[in-house]
């Protein structure tokens, strides 16, 4: 069988002895795991392992596969220079792999070398592995902004390449679980993490990979999960193989979630397919928020759609909207998002248009199309995006980060001419301090320059 099977292992600096200095005993459950994981690997006899990271050079919209014959990295970003592993590649079935990925139409390739070395999260398991005997080539892959089916698919873009070239492969997925499991943690308590961490586990313990795929998007931001692409991509590795899932070990000791699974592959299995279940979930859960879509949004898809697929504006509004969108102004903001992930994000703090219908209008458009983190939004996009309108309320001046609440009130940072604004309760920004620093940035203020705040509230749609 090409593909013997695969790891699921965390990658906290401090299990090496040589970081820990001893700390390490406190998540020992994690190392005993992740020798055991290793020595079995090592049984397997692979020709390669295909290494998955969240921290090799990450892309939006690119799956960075390391170009290249081989890299080499330390640990010495920790203190432990004295750890330093090299590793060769698996050329041949890179470009395999590369060449599969983009005739499935993935935007995958060797492009956008940043920094060759091995990042820690190849390194910590390579550890492990190169301890138990394991010394083979690698192949090393990116995460990206794309959905979880998409990641997927490069699964089995990889598992394809593996058979056609007759390799016997190990996947590595490479991540943490949630970063926010206790108040005392590096990270701070969500009470997403612990739940999170109790979803993620499941597939782990029994090999239900559908979950992986399928889980609540808002849940694993608000988490500030690591992992997870990384293993919805080894699911793609295993598609349509039996597995005997093991899952080693769970611990969450210094509030970050350290999980370590074992998935020896021992035949084939057709029912162990999962694409087009993710895909008949995602269409459901698409279809149900879009039933529940009130005018605000409906208005927002109507002028979007109609300028994707025309290349026209809306010139009428619809007959039926309620009077507070026709006979009232105001600044609004109008977010899309595809699979949880933001797809652009355009609005106005105040009121430019006669009314907030015709606001929306605008406003809509140019997060589809005038967003500069992002490229415009293309037809085959439309059915995939989920859309929110928030409208702002009047700004009002504080004297003080304690008048500011990130789940209630908005903020607006400003120094003369310069000003950036963030809207409330986004996942992931729990602190006044990160509101305002994200704020600060967008609005090209430079840390130590002096600013005001004012903060707002707003009315969600969604």
């Amino acid at each position: 069988m090409p593909m013997l099977g695969a790891i699921l292992t965390p990658h906290p600096p401090v299990l090496l002895p040589e970081v820990g200095k001893g700390r390490e005993r406190e998540i020992a459950a994690t190392g005993r795991a992740m020798a055991e994981a290793a020595a079995e690997v090592a049984r397997w006899a692979p020709d390669v392992l295909i290494v998955a990271s969240p921290h090799t050079i990450l892309y939006g919209d690119y799956f960075r596969i390391s170009p290249g014959r081989g890299a080499a990295g330390s640990m010495s970003t920790f203190g432990a220079p004295q750890v330093r592993i090299e590793a060769r590649y698996d050329v041949p079935l890179r470009d395999e792999i590369v060449r599969r990925a983009q005739a499935a139409g993935l935007k995958a390739g060797t492009r956008g070398q940043r920094d060759p070395q091995l990042d820690h999260g190849v390194l910590i398991p390579l550890y492990f592995l190169r301890k138990a005997g394991v010394d083979c080539p690698i192949v090393r892959m990116g995460l990206s902004g794309f959905s979880p089916l998409d990641h997927y698919r490069l699964g089995q873009c990889v598992a394809e390449a593996v058979e056609a070239l007759g390799r016997r492969a190990v996947f590595v997925a490479s991540g943490d679980l949630s970063h926010k499991l206790k108040s005392d943690g590096p990270y701070g308590f969500a009470p997403e993490g612990p739940v999170f961490d109790e979803a993620v586990t499941q597939p782990m313990a029994s090999g239900n990979f559908l979950q992986f795929l399928t889980m609540d998007p808002s849940l694993c931001e608000r988490a500030a999960e690591c992992g997870l692409r990384a293993f919805q991509m080894m699911a793609g590795a295993l598609d349509g193989l039996a597995v005997d899932p093991r899952l080693l070990s769970h611990e969450g000791t210094f509030g970050v979630g350290y999980a370590v699974a074992l998935f020896p592959v021992t035949g084939r299995d057709e029912t162990r397919r999962f694409a087009a279940a993710c895909r008949q979930a995602q269409r459901g859960r698409l279809a149900e928020r879009r039933a529940k879509e009130d005018p605000w949004v409906r208005l927002a898809r109507l002028s979007l759609e109609t300028y994707v697929r025309t290349g026209q504006r809306l010139n009428s509004l619809p007959d039926d909207l309620p009077q507070e969108l026709t006979e009232q102004a105001a600044g609004a903001f109008v977010s899309l998002h595809i699979s949880g992930r933001l797809r652009g994000c355009i609005g106005t703090i105040a009121p430019t248009q006669e009314n907030t219908a015709w606001e929306i209008v605008q406003n809509a458009v140019s997060a589809g199309t005038r967003d500069p983190r992002f490229p415009a939004v293309g037809v085959d996009e439309l059915e995939e995006l989920e859309y929110s309108v928030d409208v702002l309320g009047q700004p009002e001046m504080v004297d003080s980060p304690d008048q500011l609440d990130p789940r209630q009130y908005g903020v607006i940072v400003s120094c003369g001419h310069r000003r950036g604004l963030l809207l409330p309760d986004l996942d992931g920004v729990d602190t006044v301090e990160q509101q305002i620093d994200i704020a600060r940035q967008k609005g090209g203020i430079r840390a130590g320059e002096p600013y005001t705040l004012q903060r707002f509230q707003v009315v969600r749609h969604l």
